[in-house]
This record gives structure tokens, sequence and C-alpha cells, in this order.
């Protein structure tokens, strides 16, 4: 499944599709913020059922699917 890349960085507050060291493992995630290197502060669900905010490359941001009821 191809990447769509984002032409400019997400806005704060938009949700996101997060792919990855696993290529398998696709999770949704919430934008924070924009952190310096071309990464983003992200916010997920951990595994423990706590927010956790994570700083990802932006490559691995792909805007999400359309939902089913869209």
């Amino acid at each position: 499944m191809p990447r769509d890349k984002f032409s400019s960085f997400p806005a704060a507050g938009t949700f996101v599709a997060y792919r990855g060291r696993s290529s398998k493992a696709e999770r949704n995630v919430r934008v924070i913020a924009e952190a310096s290197g071309g990464r983003m502060v992200v916010e997920a669900i951990g595994r423990q059922g706590i927010p956790v905010r994570l700083t990802v490359k932006r490559e691995n941001l792909a805007p999400m699917q359309p939902c089913l009821f869209d």
C-alpha cells in the first residue's frame, strides 16, 4: 500500500495514520505540534489505555482512509 505524502505539515489537532517500524502495524494518532528536523509530536493511546505523546518522522504520517460513515 503506497503511502500518501502530505504536501505540507498536517495541522495541529488533525487525525492521521502513523506507520512506524513495522509496516503491518498502523495506528491512528492526533497531531499535537511540529517538532524540529521534519518530525511531528503526536498523541496515541498506549498499551495500558493511557494517552502517550510520541515524536515521529513526518514521512511516516499519512492521511486517514475514508470512514465507513462519511
